[in-house]
């Protein structure tokens, strides 16, 4: 069995659209290869298409808040008979749904986020998953906590406006409004950075600066979210300055840990144990990964090496392809990556290798196959050295 299992090739192909291409590519091959596809997610954008899909769940639209207030569609799912959500934030508070010059993290708000939430709550999900790359945001998870009922207050005991700037004026938290089914239901958030939510290394002076933020603006906003910390401990008893992942998302990891009691874990990780990999690795002969790019960031937790790190300790070798590979393969390799291809086939622009991604990944992954085919008939007990 050829397990198949990619994440998404940004702007060119979903993870579940890539994982095709592999199976067509193998097909035209070795049209008796016995093939298990499992589209990836670390956690950001296709979360909910890779769970739904592989649970055959259910695909749900709600209207939302969108991350500078105005109304918007956002995409969720339904896993486990319904009883689990499944949700993206970047699909209600996301980067991309803004242009470029209107960026502007100290006004970008969770609340769409929140509302998710509650749309979960109100079908009767007791779990649910959230995965948070991806985000436009700044606030803290302030938004996402408004929408479930949670007030912040300023000195005059008035509700703070959206936008993580806003955070700098806050006093008071009330959390006597927060839904109470939040009690009853498991969270676990997918998260593949370990940022703390202020300092140098925090969610403003990080990530700041892709959502829009000046040098200037980023430094506001890690006051604000200091102040902010410091007021949650007061009045939620909880610390959540410098716990690892807190600042993921403009701090909506800090959020969520804080309001919902939330778990954050490894994305991929996460990830990898609802699609139940290990079930599927004993009888594996090759697991063939990918994304759009390899690069020195790909071992901090990305999709594919977290395949490669669970194919490792079931001795099966592992293929990568990606759009582009750069730095040395070395620390691929030992991740559990047997070896890497980029898919193009000669010099190409980017705009043309983004056209024509499906293809090229189908093209390349055909020509391995006749390689690999040369040298292993595809069974359990006959595991390629590649």
């Amino acid at each position: 069995m050829i397990i198949i299992a990619p994440d998404k090739f940004k702007n060119s192909m979903t993870a579940a659209e890539a994982a095709k291409c592999i199976a067509r590519g193998i097909k035209a091959v070795l049209p008796g290869a016995e093939l298990t596809l499992l589209p990836l997610s670390d956690g950001g954008e296709g979360l909910v298409e890779s769970l739904v899909e592989a649970a055959a769940g259910s695909f749900i639209t709600s209207y939302v808040t969108g991350p500078l207030g105005l109304p918007q569609k956002a995409g969720w799912g339904l896993i486990s008979e319904g009883k689990t959500a499944v949700i993206e934030m970047a699909s209600a508070s996301g980067l991309t749904m803004i242009p470029e010059q209107q960026r502007d993290p100290l006004i970008t708000t969770t609340c769409g986020t929140g509302e998710l939430i509650k749309a979960a709550l109100d079908r009767d999900c007791s779990e649910l998953i959230i995965g948070i790359g991806g985000s436009a945001t700044n606030d803290g998870g302030a938004g996402m906590a408004v929408a479930l009922g949670v007030k912040f207050l300023d000195s005059s005991g008035q509700q703070l406006g959206a936008g993580g700037a806003e955070l700098s004026r806050l006093v008071k938290i009330d959390t006597s409004g927060l839904d109470p089914r939040l009690k009853k239901t498991k969270t676990r958030v997918a998260c593949d950075v370990s940022n703390p939510l202020t300092g140098p290394q925090g969610a403003s002076h990080v990530y700041g600066p892709q959502k829009g933020a000046t040098p200037e603006m980023a430094r506001q906003l890690d006051r604000a979210l200091e102040n902010y910390a410091r007021v949650v401990e007061r009045d939620l008893g909880i610390d959540v300055r410098f716990t690892p992942g807190a600042g993921a998302a403009g701090g909506l990891g800090a959020g969520l840990i804080a309001f919902l009691g939330a778990e954050l874990l490894s994305g991929i990780d996460l990830v990898l144990d609802i699609l139940e990999i290990d079930r599927f690795l004993p009888d594996c002969t090759l697991l063939i990964t990918g994304e759009g790019r390899l690069d020195s960031q790909s071992v901090q937790g990305k999709a594919p090496i977290g395949a490669a790190r669970r194919a490792k300790k079931f001795n099966v070798p592992v293929l990568a392809l990606a759009g582009s590979i750069e730095g040395s393969t070395g620390a691929f390799h030992r991740e559990g990556i047997s070896a890497s291809f980029a898919i193009a086939d000669g010099p190409l622009s980017l705009e043309e290798s983004l056209a024509r991604g499906p293809q090229l990944l189908e093209r390349k992954i055909a020509e391995l196959m006749r390689l690999c085919n040369r040298f292993y008939i595809p069974s359990p007990g006959n595991k390629p050295e590649i």
